[in-house]
């Protein structure tokens, strides 16, 4: 087994024996059949889960590593981050930062964003837009053991219409180059499909699009449509077409209707989603995403008197005011709800917040630990090798003390954390 240790941007992996490891708990979490197993046993080798449960054969000169009363769950899934952003109380200084930091002083500043996640117990992420193709660079570093961090699906530049969510803006005309495919906009069906084979051509593993306005942006209303119904038809048809899942920043119902009719994989935020959009979902499978920490998140700050400009601040009070009732509307409903967070409104490292936010508003911790784990693995499409613990799947594997179908906060204080069958993280 190789034990690394995580030194500010680096690991340093200390040499070990490269064999078996028997992780050993009190229980351990079925996260298909929504259940506790006791006790709790794994056995992982070459980075895959060899044996499930007290029955399994464990092979001679295994290394055992007992936790004693805590819990084994496969390792946590936030399918909504912003990697290579990063929140700053100083809402002036955020916006000159990213005006002044070199590309390349980013993408360092992110491998901490990177290691704080994987810390947290976060060993896959669904990375919902940056800019540059820092994430891509970032997935591509993690993949081949460069930097410390989670397995990343990567969106690049999230895809809008000008003057939109996705648009940057803001600043006075001719300030700044207008923006293109580059940058993720475009307009009309044509151009739409032409943005999403560019995205692709440089990385893509999903398409983001925005198809309402959005909490943070300076140009645009939050509920606002920004995308024609022939545009996502589009853009859907066109991920599909080259093999890759779409996700839609959607807070208005109006905007989030049109995608849901395109045929988009998951809906994100739904802040203001109606019944109608929200039967929607639910009669045609659609995910969604509520991403509860960011709205928590942002309301904490302006109770604490953190400057926003004021249009964005009273799009922040009306999120606020909105998205629990949403939320219990679409788990009544029993439409297929994930864990994402969108970190990078909040600091990283904090996601596992999302599982006691989305308890507290009535889903049940089994089922949050699901979202979190097995339902956001099928969104991703890696529910084959990710999501679940069962023999022959990719050894990602965490353990929280005690019972957290009891006390979901226990989610927050990971005790181990296993990625390919290499610890980052024990006790």
């Amino acid at each position: 087994m190789r034990v690394c240790t995580v030194l500010l941007w680096s690991a340093v992996c200390l040499a070990a024996q490269p064999r078996p490891v028997v992780l050993r708990a009190a229980r351990l979490f079925d996260s298909k059949a929504g259940r506790l197993a006791s006790p709790g046993l794994l056995v992982v080798a070459d980075g895959k889960i060899l044996g499930v449960g007290p029955e399994a054969s464990i092979p001679p000169g295994a290394e055992t590593v007992d936790l004693g009363d805590a819990t084994l769950l496969p390792g946590f899934i936030d399918a909504h981050t912003h990697l290579s952003s990063e929140y700053i109380e100083d809402w002036r200084q955020g916006f000159l930062d990213n005006l002044r930091k070199t590309v390349a002083e980013q993408a360092l500043d992110a491998t901490e964003n990177l290691r704080n996640t994987l810390m947290a117990g976060f060993t896959t992420c669904r990375d919902l837009g940056g800019a540059d193709f820092i994430d891509v660079g970032l997935r591509n570093a993690v993949r081949d053991g460069k930097i410390v961090g989670p397995r990343m699906l990567v969106a690049t530049h999230a895809i809008g219409a000008t003057g939109g969510h996705c648009d940057s803006g803001g600043v006075r005309f001719g300030l700044m180059k207008e923006t293109g495919i580059e940058q993720g906009v475009a307009n009309g069906p044509d151009a739409v499909r032409n943005a999403v084979r560019f995205n692709v051509k440089y990385g893509a593993d999903v398409i983001k699009t925005c198809a309402t306005g959005g909490v943070l942006s300076l140009t645009d209303d939050v509920d606002t449509p920004q995308l024609t119904q022939a545009e996502l038809d589009a853009l859907v048809d066109e991920a599909h077409a080259l093999r890759r899942k779409t996700a839609a920043h959607a807070h208005g119902a109006t905007g989030a209707k049109r995608a849901i009719r395109a045929g988009i994989d998951s809906i994100e935020h739904g802040t203001f989603l109606d019944d109608e959009a929200l039967e929607m979902m639910r009669a045609r499978g659609t995910y969604y995403i509520p991403t509860l920490m960011a709205p928590w998140w942002l309301g904490q700050q302006l109770e604490k008197g953190v400057y926003m400009p004021p249009e964005i601040a009273a799009k922040v009070r009306a999120a606020v005011a909105a998205i629990d009732a949403t939320f219990r509307k679409a788990l009544a409903q029993g439409i297929r709800i994930g864990l994402g967070t969108d970190a990078g409104v909040y600091p990283h490292g904090r996601n596992a917040g999302e599982f006691v936010l989305m308890v507290k508003l009535g889903m049940p911790p089994i089922e949050a630990l699901k979202a979190g784990t097995s339902v956001d693995a099928e969104l991703l499409g890696v529910a084959d090798r990710l999501g679940s613990l069962e023999k022959g799947k990719i050894a990602d594997v965490v353990a929280v003390p005690g019972d957290p179908t009891v006390d979901i906060a226990q989610t927050g204080k990971v005790l181990l954390v296993m990625k390919e069958g290499v610890v980052y993280k024990r006790p």
